[in-house]
């Protein structure tokens, strides 16, 4: 295909093709933190499974427009997100980190990252059903199942994206050297937030995490260099 061969500058450096990496993880972040700030505008804290079930039960029941618009925001933060961690592992592999482990480990937790927001998203949009919020059988465990998607199983696998993009990029030292670490410590926290399903207090990993990941994810999209230089820049070229 014509479109997958990389474009050449005027000095002889070729460019990855791809879409723009920054907009795309500033939107995927606007979207997810904006479902967060619609459920906390329109209700409090979404419910977490160490809420008593009275609880769980009358915040669904009394907010169901507010569940539908932030599960419809989280979904469609799912889109530019599985998008964003394709184009950062087709630019690793461009700058020739294509037979790494990392570009691997970072395609799978970005592609099962978005999958569990959207599982957390359709959940939440189940419940928002009037029919559903009224059932108290079945609105608990799906609302702890929305939990586990989009917390924990959600930031674990945010992690997984983050470290298989930070590694090789500070062995390539392609982003900043604080960056790329900063970037491991974040994957570790992830990682560590899987506690948040059997400790309550281990739960405060969770935002750390994944704002924390985010906030990572839209400063490598900027930084991560485009081009690679393939030839050396012919003298006519630096002739003025």
């Amino acid at each position: 295909m014509a479109g997958s061969h990389p474009k050449r500058d005027e000095l002889g450096r070729s460019r990855h093709v791809g879409p723009p990496l920054g907009p795309v993880a500033v939107i995927a972040t606007a979207l997810l933190v904006a479902s967060l700030v619609v459920g906390a505008l329109g209700g409090g804290p979404f419910p977490s499974p160490y809420d008593s079930t009275p609880d769980v039960l009358g915040f669904f029941a009394g907010h169901r427009t507010t569940v539908r618009v932030a599960a419809t925001l989280q979904f469609a933060s799912a889109v530019p997100l599985v998008i964003l961690s394709a184009a950062l592992v087709s630019r690793l592999q461009f700058l020739g980190f294509g037979r790494v482990p990392g570009t691997l480990i970072a395609l799978t937790g970005g592609i099962l990252a978005s999958g569990f927001l959207v599982v957390s998203a359709v959940v939440q949009w189940v419940l928002s059903r009037p029919e559903v919020a009224a059932d108290r059988v079945v609105v608990r465990p799906l609302a702890d199942l929305s939990f586990a998607a989009g917390g924990p199983a959600h930031v674990v696998f945010l992690g997984l994206l983050i470290a298989g993009l930070a590694v090789p990029s500070a062995v390539g030292r392609l982003l900043p050297r604080g960056l790329a670490l900063a970037g491991v410590a974040i994957a570790a926290v992830a990682e560590l937030s899987t506690l948040a399903l059997i400790s309550q207090p281990a739960a405060f990993l969770l935002p750390l995490a994944r704002f924390g990941g985010l906030a990572w994810l839209i400063g490598a999209a900027v930084l991560l260099p485009a081009r690679h230089r393939t030839s050396s820049p012919s003298p006519e070229r630096n002739t003025p």
